[in-house]
């Protein structure tokens, strides 16, 4: 401990050089800290936004389903994998899908349906909560329909329109049938605002002749299970279904969250030479001033490997002090962006992306490893820098240095 008291105690010689490299070093971790905060709640909001609206964390499909949207093409034993989700406590909602044609009065659209079971989705997905007019489907078919919102100012609807629905059904007949608006869609994303229209599993079935066909199963945990180890408990057996998590779903997503790593790293990088640079500056500085102090050393026995360790303790002192001193600041500012956040739709509205609209407010996420690297790297990035200095003051000639002017 005695090497760093006299560490502190050389630091203050020049309290000005000092209190500027303290504050250079806090600014640089605090800025560090604030700046992973907010690109961590960013990445994160954003695949916790697109996962629990509606995708879910991965899905099963029927084998080539993805490829030709097929209605035929279901999954074989649904009721097995969906017993087998709720035995592990995974949520699971299963879907059908279908094309038709809607229309009220003299204004018609193509839509996009989709049969559910109200009460799953309700306890898994969030997409329920994004009603703006009415509500949400019963948990008991009532020939009911939620629509996007596009769709509903294309077919000039609003709740308690009569809708009329024509669909080429399953046996090849033609179903039609008459539904009621009972709720309107926030903008959720383009796709679903344009052409989405949910109806009960019973309605769908009845409409379509469906025979009660899934062809999806949306699984979500919301976190509970890392997305690697969700698909590996719920991936069906060859010929059963097709497994495919969020990254291969949502590709854009994907590479945006592996393209935020790197400039993570990238920004960090950056930072951490400006500090080690800063750093450098001082000790250089410091040496310069104290090549007498540094010859005498050296006349009187202190070996060289003595002095590159007493510089590098002032340069770890001067990181460590300066570290702590930003990461309480930069704490400070993580708390308030992740209470109150960053309003981005005073610039681009309500944005979204993949097809998804999520929250314009941009909250920070703090988290242990978005704290200890930027503190743990700037310490070793800071300290690393004074041994160029300290390896010069070590390799000083004793006499030449005692004269030195």
């Amino acid at each position: 401990m005695t090497i760093f008291r006299y560490a502190w105690r050389n630091l203050w010689r020049n309290k000005q050089r000092t209190i500027i490299t303290i504050a250079a070093i806090s600014l640089n971790t605090a800025i560090l800290i604030i700046s992973y905060a907010l690109m961590d709640g960013m990445i994160k909001h954003t695949v916790n936004n697109m996962t629990n609206m509606v995708v879910g964390e991965a899905q099963i499909h029927g084998k080539g389903y993805r490829d030709d949207r097929s209605f035929y093409k279901s999954l074989p034993n649904p009721e097995q994998l969906i017993q087998s989700a709720g035995n592990q406590n995974i949520g699971a909602a299963p879907r059908s899908y279908g094309y038709g044609l809607i229309s009220v009065g003299t204004k018609s659209a193509g839509a996009m349906f989709w049969g559910i079971n109200p009460d799953i989705e309700m306890n898994v997905f969030d997409l329920p909560k994004q009603i703006q007019h009415g509500q949400y489907l019963s948990i008991e078919a009532e020939k009911g329909l939620v629509l996007g919102k596009k769709l509903t100012r294309s077919l000039n609807a609003g709740v308690g329109s009569e809708i009329i629905v024509v669909v080429q059904a399953a046996d090849g007949s033609l179903g039609n049938d008459l539904y009621t608006v009972t709720g309107i869609l926030k903008t959720a994303g383009d796709s679903i605002d344009r052409s989405m229209a949910i109806m009960h599993k019973d309605d769908f079935r009845d409409l379509f002749v469906s025979g009660g066909r899934i062809h999806e199963i949306a699984l979500n945990t919301k976190g509970k299970l890392e997305t690697c180890e969700l698909a590996e408990r719920m991936r069906p057996d060859e010929g059963e279904g097709e497994l495919r998590t969020w990254r291969e779903l949502l590709p854009m997503l994907s590479d945006m969250v592996n393209i935020f790593d790197v400039v993570i790293w990238i920004f960090g990088a950056i930072f951490f030479l400006a500090a080690g640079l800063g750093v450098m500056n001082t000790m250089l500085m410091a040496t310069y001033e104290r090549i007498r102090e540094f010859g005498i050393q050296k006349a009187l026995g202190t070996s060289p490997l003595r002095i590159v360790g007493n510089m590098a303790a002032e340069a770890f002192v001067l990181s460590l002090f300066s570290a702590v001193l930003g990461t309480f600041f930069g704490l400070i500012g993580s708390y308030y962006l992740q209470e109150v956040g960053i309003d981005t739709s005073m610039f681009a509205g309500t944005f979204s992306f993949s097809g998804i609209a999520f929250d314009p407010v941009w909250r920070a996420v703090i988290s242990a490893q978005g704290v200890i690297f930027p503190v743990l790297v700037m310490c070793i990035t800071c300290t690393a820098a004074s041994l160029y200095p300290a390896i010069i003051a070590a390799r000083l000639d004793p006499v030449k240095a005692i004269y030195h002017v």
